[in-house]
């Protein structure tokens, strides 16, 4: 398997913990820094806002199987937040459910600020399973920072990613991987028979899922579901910003990736309150558009610029003719004398349509100057082949 840690440039990702943070796990440790340890590693202020992840207990462990012990065959992702009263079950279901892969695993549960003692709960766990890596950060950030800290670290050769409140199930991750070890580069699981509120998650969810499928053209039934499982290198030749966790599929297709989907449970939520709302609507058609120009117009983003253009043009060689031409009985006549309020349209319509090829033609010189494409294209050929 392919492990180079080189990554595309292009559009600005998501801030990273420093991977060269190495702290021991302490039980008694302060909320924000473990005193037995060194302090955390510095992370340069370019790449260090507000929220950057300030602890990777369990790293030392890790080091070590890297230098001479076994290699990470599955490494599972969870982004967590407040979720205190779950995360001890959630880490006996899924040590039970990866010990019944019998394949060499990790568990990166990445605190995403919590407030309600599940940081506390992560670095006792941590203390005592080797198998697991807690990624803490200093303030909530949201769930694709998250996912993106956790990819980060990741060291298996497929990588499972699911939500931390158990209503994904544990069970279905050998399933999950089993069917990607079929010759697919992301599986993706479909709640079925959700359990969740229809007039505020499921009818949302349905009108959404039918939305992406259409633009994105990739057919699957639930693009919301957490529960997913990747390839390696798609998701170390992606970048995640904003709510852009939800098309990691989508984005994934664009790259080639053979995309499958299989059933999954879904169970009830027994501790804590959903995290998501209406409010992420607006969101993911904001992101959405966004992943229509990436998928279909990143090698040559004036073309999406000039399609835009195109009814701007259109409509300023409508109000010039209306301008200049006026209908007579029998035909037309040309107006010596314009009408000074359909010239103004004609002219404002003009200014806009030029003004949006340029910014498609800006795009272009910039996308070739910085040879994204060419880099994340050939990344991922790279890949794919080994």
């Amino acid at each position: 398997m392919w492990r180079s840690r080189t990554r595309p440039q292009g559009f600005p990702r998501v801030p990273r913990v420093s991977s060269s943070a190495n702290l021991d796990t302490n039980r008694n440790a302060a909320p924000d820094r473990d005193p037995g340890g060194p302090p955390p590693a510095s992370v340069p202020s370019s790449r260090r806002p507000l929220g950057v992840a300030t602890e990777l207990l369990g790293t030392r462990r890790a080091e070590r199987a890297d230098r001479g012990g076994p290699k990470i065959d599955v490494s599972v992702v969870i982004p967590l937040y407040n979720e205190v009263q779950n995360v001890r079950s959630l880490h006996s279901a899924l040590s039970h459910a990866l010990r019944a892969v019998g394949r060499s695993y990790e568990l990166l549960l990445v605190d995403d600020g919590s407030t309600d003692g599940t940081r506390q709960v992560l670095r006792d766990l941590a203390a005592a399973d080797p198998h697991l890596r807690v990624i803490l950060f200093r303030r909530n950030c949201g769930q694709t920072p998250a996912m993106a800290a956790g990819f980060d670290h990741a060291r298996g050769g497929i990588v499972v990613t699911m939500d931390g409140d158990l209503q994904n199930d544990p069970a279905d991750i050998p399933r999950v991987v089993a069917e990607l070890e079929r010759g697919y580069d992301i599986v993706c699981g479909w709640r079925r028979h959700r359990k969740d509120a229809f007039a505020t998650r499921l009818l949302p969810s349905m009108l959404a899922n039918l939305l992406i499928r259409w633009t994105t053209g990739v057919p699957i039934h639930d693009t919301g579901c957490s529960l997913k499982a990747y390839r390696a290198w798609v998701v170390r030749s992606l970048t995640l910003y904003s709510d852009m966790h939800r098309f990691i599929a989508a984005l994934g297709a664009g790259l080639g990736a053979r995309v499958s989907e299989i059933a999954v449970r879904h169970h009830p939520r027994r501790y804590g309150r959903s995290k998501y709302g209406l409010g992420r609507i607006f969101r993911v058609v904001l992101d959405l558009v966004v992943i229509k120009m990436l998928i279909q117009f990143a090698a040559h983003p004036i073309r999406w610029f000039g399609i835009l253009a195109v009814p701007l043009f259109v409509a300023f060689l409508l109000l010039l003719a209306m301008g200049f031409v006026k209908p007579v009985e029998g035909g037309i006549t040309f107006e010596s004398d314009y009408d000074i309020v359909l010239m103004s349209g004609a002219a404002v319509a003009a200014v806009f349509a030029f003004n949006v090829f340029l910014l498609g033609f800006l795009a272009e010189l910039q996308l070739k100057a910085s040879r994204f494409f060419r880099r994340r294209t050939s990344v991922a050929a790279t890949e794919a082949a080994q």
